[in-house]
């Protein structure tokens, strides 16, 4: 069962990379949020992954969901209600 945790946590750990890429490289302010937000749900599944689930409800709610949803309500704030 322990080979199995570790593949699955290599899986997320490594798509988590990827979404971070994504970030980083993206022209689109819209895309690189919502891969920003992707990374921290896929540290808050690999937070669960390593019995730690105060620290991935906390990570799920304010790292994933608020933050993300806070970048788009300021983004819409600034440029007048337009995404991209």
């Amino acid at each position: 069962m322990s080979s199995l945790l570790t593949a699955m946590a290599l899986v997320i750990a490594t798509a988590a990379i990827g979404a971070a890429f994504v970030a980083i490289s993206v022209n689109r302010i819209s895309i690189a949020i919502l891969a920003a937000g992707a990374v921290s749900l896929l540290a808050s599944v690999l937070f669960l992954l390593l019995a730690a689930p105060d620290v991935a409800m906390t990570e799920a709610a304010i790292g994933s969901g608020l933050t993300t949803f806070l970048f788009f309500f300021v983004l819409g704030r600034i440029r007048g209600g337009k995404y991209d």
